[in-house]
């Protein structure tokens, strides 16, 4: 098993866009390996860290990491979409900062067990957290043609959905699909020869599966939405993005919460009382120097915004 390494992507970025006041009170919603945690959690003086993950193994590593600063750390072993009733649990208001660093960690990918990375071979899980009774193996051996091929096109942006599809289905009617290099063979066996010059072809197959397994997109809007809710005026929500329809999600909710006033213009007076509830901020990416040490973080984007 890897250790629970992660490198922390846009790390200086984050900490910048959350402006950290060191008597505040800041939630963490995606733990993975403590990066940006430690760093928060060092520029706190009387102020709390909440660290929420999925993972087990990623709490109790971070636990270790973080061992200097568990006075001033609350662990949570949940998912970031409750986070609402994760803070009203603790007996918390409301908070100055919230980040989210989405998507699979490299401890994941890196770990084989986990079935997350297409480089290694392994049993198909995915899960993010497993003690969910959903898997991998099961979405690949037991989803109707038509689901598979509608995952893979809208979760994985595939091209090849259609074909991978019908591969899948085929090759599962001789016997169960296992293993992570058995679905790389037929996706490979599924496309045009083409596409294996490309990037690896099994690429966006794996995302869109593991996307369904974690259901990181159907809860994605609603818990950007809670996040902004849970800060107090003057704070920030900070959150790094590592595709577009992650990114699509975050904006689209930023960009409701800078509407104001929906009245038509014919009316004389506001009588809808919408007001804008956040300042977005412009859109930052990783910079050569990070490129250059972590290439996972070629597609990261962080959006940030402050609380009216």
């Amino acid at each position: 098993m890897s250790e629970f390494n992660h490198y922390s992507v846009l790390l200086e970025e984050t900490l910048d866009a959350l402006a950290i006041d060191p008597t505040g009170t800041y939630v963490d919603c995606t733990l993975g390996g403590g990066g940006h945690s430690l760093e928060i959690v060092k520029r706190l003086t009387t102020g709390r860290l909440i660290c929420i993950d999925r993972d087990t193994d990623a709490i109790e590593a971070s636990k270790k990491r973080l061992e200097p600063y568990l006075d001033k750390i609350t662990f949570v072993h949940d998912n970031y979409k409750n986070i609402k009733q994760i803070l009203s649990s603790l007996g918390i208001v409301s908070v100055e900062g919230v980040t989210a660093d989405l998507g699979v960690s490299s401890y994941q990918l890196d770990t084989a067990e986990r079935g997350f990375s297409f480089h290694h071979n392994a049993f198909l899980d995915m899960r993010m957290n497993r003690e969910d009774s959903l898997d991998a193996e099961q979405v690949v051996n037991e989803y109707p043609e038509s689901e598979l091929r509608r995952i893979l096109f809208d979760w994985g942006e595939e091209k090849w959905a259609a074909r991978i599809a019908k591969g899948i289905v085929q090759a599962r009617e001789t016997k169960r699909i296992t293993t992570t290099f058995e679905l790389v063979d037929i996706i490979k066996a599924s496309v045009p020869s083409s596409y294996l010059k490309e990037k690896h072809p099994a690429r966006r197959t794996f995302q869109a599966i593991r996307i369904e397994v974690n259901d990181e997109i159907g809860a994605l809007r609603d818990a950007v939405s809670d996040m902004v809710d849970c800060v107090s005026e003057g704070g920030r929500v900070a959150i790094i993005t590592f595709h577009s329809l992650e990114d699509r999600a975050v904006k689209e909710v930023f960009a409701e919460r800078t509407k104001g006033c929906t009245c038509p213009p014919s009316f004389p007076v506001c009588v809808c009382g919408f007001k804008p509830t956040l300042k977005v901020f412009k859109a930052l990416t990783a910079g050569k120097r990070e490129l250059d040490e972590n290439n996972r973080s070629r597609s990261a984007r962080l959006r940030f915004a402050e609380k009216l």
